[in-house]
């Protein structure tokens, strides 16, 4: 009977911490670049736009190597961390943070300016009316009736991390208990020939993806029949 190893079980562990803070910080980031994409009418929108866009079309090793670049000692992100005590990011644990919250930005964003999108100028007219402020507007009316998009948001965001790659490879290396996540440890598995380890985690990953492609067509309302 073939059991999950310890570094398999080191490496899910990792993988779900590893989604679980990108996920949060990308709805801290990406919520705001949202709103902004959603309501503004500046030339910017569109830069922004391609920029925030951007990862769906690179290859996920453009993105590692110029995040590598950027982290490393002689980068302006890794003199930065240097000059504040914090050293450089690449090989660490947020560094793949940094590098899974860019990779993983239009997961989050463009669902949440979907639904901003579909809110319209009706529900914010009526709280102006009732002298609501920008900020109350914003937690009592727009979030509740973007919560399908807040929804489909969160679990592309937590599912794509989960099963990068190519970034998490070219920052983080394949450090056990400390940036090998669940994808490298696949890949470590078949280079050593361990296809009944390698099975049993492929098919973790097959069943997990199954099951958030299920639930965006249960939480998801244009997915539903009327």
């Amino acid at each position: 009977m073939v059991t999950i190893s310890d570094p398999a079980l080191s490496a899910i562990w990792l993988t779900l911490r590893l989604a679980t803070v990108t996920t949060l910080l990308l709805f801290i980031i990406g919520t705001p670049i949202a709103w902004w994409l959603a309501r503004t009418r500046s030339w910017l929108k569109a830069p922004v736009g391609a920029l925030v866009a951007l990862p769906l079309v690179l290859p996920p090793t453009v993105i590692g190597f110029y995040l590598l670049v950027a982290m490393g000692p002689q980068g302006p992100i890794g003199q930065f961390t240097q000059a504040l005590g914090l050293g450089v990011l690449p090989f660490t644990f947020w560094g793949l943070v940094v590098g899974s919250v860019l990779y993983s930005m239009p997961f989050v964003v463009q669902p949440l300016q979907n639904a901003f999108d579909a809110i319209g100028e009706r529900p914010l007219e009526v709280a102006a009316t009732l002298r609501a402020g920008p900020w109350d507007t914003f937690f009592t009316v727009v979030l509740p009736l973007a919560r399908p998009g807040l929804i489909t948001a969160g679990i592309l965001g937590f599912a794509h991390t989960v099963g990068e790659f190519g970034v998490v490879l070219m920052i983080g290396g394949n450090i056990p208990g400390k940036t090998r996540v669940v994808s490298v440890q696949i890949y470590d598995h078949v280079e050593a020939l361990e296809y009944a380890q390698a099975h049993w985690l492929a098919a973790g990953m097959l069943v997990f993806s199954f099951v958030v492609l299920l639930l965006l067509y249960v939480f998801n309302p244009n997915g539903r029949r009327k």
